[in-house]
């Protein structure tokens, strides 16, 4: 009987527990289900959203869209070995994603307060 009585024991303390880090989790989340951004890829992406966009001149009228921009740094890949990350003051990121069938390379330079948009190019 004292095996049964601590093992009731346990699965209240448990389930205390996990209603308690159910409640945190719901806090840090804001409701809005589990984002946790703790790898390099999802940070830089998540940062890059949270900042205004811009375009330099040279990109064409055509890919200054900027939902399709907004695309590329939910869903996009982060390439860490073409981005330069310890440029100043602003740095270099290329993103790459698949868009209408063919991948796509973004490169947009993170600065303090905004986000600027220098090319989008179609790979073979």
């Amino acid at each position: 009987m004292a095996f049964l009585k601590r093992l009731g024991w346990y699965l209240v303390g448990l389930s205390i527990g996990l209603i308690f880090l159910v409640f945190i989790l719901k806090k840090k989340t804001g409701e809005g289900g589990l984002d946790f951004c703790y790898l390099p890829n999802c940070r830089v992406l998540k940062d890059m959203r949270s900042k205004h966009i811009t375009f330099t001149e040279s990109l064409p009228e055509a890919y200054r869209d900027t939902l399709l921009i907004q695309s590329f740094l939910k869903d996009g890949d982060v390439d860490f070995g073409k981005s330069d990350t310890k440029s100043e003051p602003c740095k270099t990121y290329v993103i790459s994603r698949e868009h209408e069938g063919q991948e796509w390379e973004l490169t947009a330079k993170n600065c303090k307060e905004e986000v600027l948009v220098e090319q989008l190019n179609a790979l073979d």
